[in-house]
């Protein structure tokens, strides 16, 4: 049996698949029908390699493209997209014989369960309760985070290095670059290693559970109708979850959307209201005995990020994202394939976050010898105050700049002296939860979307971030909510 599998389209795509053909004149590694259709989908690699190869050809190539384009109401991806699944269909059905089973699979019924709005809402909150709060918030950020935090460098390595270098060290400066309150290794790899680490792993663990499940699209599928309100659509889910594990990564991954105003509105959105995995483990961690504090803190956050969403999908021109996305059938996950993914992940991330706290630990060193570190922390002081918090947090929020992680890890330091009240501790989480994206992070808003558009999205994150947290320590004054 043979079957025609070239003119699967309509007339109007067919035409301009033959138009940029003929057009077409340079050597490529697949044959320039398919080049075309990459083309008329606007890939970028193939864009590139037009512009590089046509020379004058590339304008009017880019001319057929946006002439096709007019034609529709509906992207040309989608458009493409939508007939090749008629095709596949068309050629499954000749080689298949489809037998009517009496009752729906176990499987089949629990799909059903999950994308139903009025059961699947209930269902993403129990996995988000159970996966992040429990698990990750409350035994990562908790239990493990505990015993590597004080019973091992608290109790035994922080003292034993201090120990050493009072005894054998003479001088000062080398005795604050590796111990002390900001050395390398009391400050810089206790952060990373006892209560980043722990939580970075427990989530990157639940992560990969979901992943392996087959949850993460029905969770696409559940809260596409939420999104399009921001001017997003279910597809977004993906950077956004893994934002919960790595704002950089998310980033990057962000430029699997669809448009180039989806991402934009995603990258600020991560870069504002999506903390990663470790500071939101700590904030967990320190507000999990105040369910109030804990309450007010998720709402406030979630209000920020649909709000500033909603304003983002007003102002940014563009068209109304789109959803299509491809329903992998429902799993049980394989520990094996698990516990590798977490390895993996975790492994890329230490390997990225280890030396940044070492850096970090040596540049806050540095800044303390030569005096620009009390400056700068000086700088940050009155913006602190005038939210309501102790001068004290100002290094908090310096350390939040260099990564959100360590700021976090800066918090969990000052609760641990008793410095914040309940309020105050809401209001820090929220403001450094809110506050300007990491080094790391911002890097890669840099090589994602262009020096400009990262320049402005830091700007406005930092100014937003105060203008929040002042707003919602007056409201906690006026409300009396938490004293």
């Amino acid at each position: 049996m043979s079957m025609q599998l070239s003119n699967i389209y309509d007339d109007k795509i067919e035409e301009a698949i033959e138009d940029i053909e003929n057009i077409l004149e340079g050597d490529y590694v697949i044959s320039k029908r398919a080049f075309s259709l990459l083309l008329l989908q606007e890939d970028e690699d193939a864009l590139e390699e037009v512009k590089e190869l046509e020379g004058k050809n590339y304008l009017k190539i880019i001319n057929i493209v946006e002439e096709t384009k007019k034609e529709y109401e509906k992207p040309l991806t989608f458009v493409i997209s939508s007939y090749r699944q008629k095709q596949a269909k068309i050629l499954t059905d000749s080689v298949m014989t489809k037998t009517k089973g009496k009752e729906k699979s176990f499987s089949e019924t629990l799909n059903r369960i999950m994308i139903n709005p009025i059961t699947g809402i209930p269902i993403a909150l129990l996995v988000l309760y159970f996966g992040l709060y429990k698990f990750v918030g409350q035994f990562g950020a908790g239990v493990v985070v505990d015993f590597l935090e004080g019973s091992i460098f608290e109790a035994h390595i922080n003292p034993w290095i201090n120990n050493i270098l009072n005894n054998h060290i003479p001088w000062e400066w080398l005795r604050a670059l590796i111990g002390g309150d900001y050395g390398i290794i009391t400050l810089g790899i206790r952060y990373a290693v006892a209560i980043v680490l722990p939580i970075v792993g427990t989530f990157f663990f639940v992560f990969s559970i979901i992943e392996d499940s087959g949850y993460l699209p029905r969770l696409a599928m559940l809260v596409d109708r939420l999104f399009k309100n921001i001017g997003l659509n279910g597809r977004a889910v993906i950077p956004m979850v893994l934002g919960f594990g790595c704002d950089t990564m998310a980033t990057m991954v962000s430029r699997t959307l669809e448009t180039e105003r989806e991402r934009i509105i995603s990258t600020l959105l991560l870069a504002l209201a999506i903390p990663c995995s470790a500071q939101l483990g700590v904030i967990l961690s320190l507000l999990s005995g105040e369910p109030k504090a804990l309450i007010v803190w998720i709402i406030f956050i979630s209000f920020v990020f649909l709000f500033i969403g909603y304003l983002a999908a007003k102002v940014l021109p563009g068209e109304e994202p789109l959803f299509y996305m491809e329903m992998p059938p429902l799993r049980l996950p394989k520990l094996s394939n698990v516990l590798v993914k977490t390895y993996t992940r975790m492994e890329w991330y230490f390997a990225e976050i280890l030396p940044l706290f070492i850096l970090i630990s040596i540049l806050i060193w540095f800044g303390n010898i030569i005096g620009v570190f009390p400056k700068l922390v000086g700088v940050f002081r009155p913006f602190v105050m005038a939210i309501g918090l102790p001068e004290e947090v100002s290094e908090v929020f310096l350390f939040g700049f260099f990564r959100r992680d360590y700021g976090a890890a800066g918090l969990f330091d000052l609760v641990k002296e008793g410095i914040l009240s309940t309020r105050q501790l809401v209001v820090a989480a929220a403001t450094l939860t809110l506050f300007v994206p990491c080094v790391a992070q911002f890097v890669m808003m840099i090589k994602e979307r262009g020096f400009k558009t990262a320049i402005y999205i830091a700007a406005f994150v930092l100014a937003f971030s105060f203008v929040a947290g002042y707003a919602l320590n007056w409201i906690l004054l006026v409300t009396g909510v938490l004293a």
